[in-house]
C-alpha cells in the first residue's frame, strides 16, 4: 500500500481507498494524496470535495483504478 500512496503523490493519481472512522463508519473514498506522515496521510478528498487528513492505521485498503475496475491491495 506504501508504493500506490507514494505513486498517487508523485503522478497526482486519483486512488480509491476504504476507511475506517474512529466510530467505526467505513467508507468508500477517491483521493489524491498530498503528503504522506508516519501515522497520518494528507489528501485531497473528491468525494467530499475537501482536503482531509486520514489515519493510516484507519485505511483498509487502497486501489487504483483500471480499465477492468477497482483491483485493491
Amino acid at each position: 500500500m506504501n508504493g500506490l500512496l507514494l505513486t498517487s503523490k508523485e503522478e497526482k493519481m486519483p486512488i480509491e481507498i476504504m476507511y475506517i472512522s474512529n466510530k467505526g463508519e467505513i467508507s468508500h473514498r477517491t483521493i489524491l494524496v498530498k503528503d504522506i506522515q508516519p501515522e497520518y496521510i494528507k489528501g485531497y478528498c473528491l468525494t467530499k470535495k475537501q482536503p482531509r487528513l486520514f489515519k493510516r492505521t484507519n485505511i483498509l485498503s487502497a486501489a487504483k483504478k483500471s480499465d477492468r475496475g477497482v483491483n485493491y491491495a
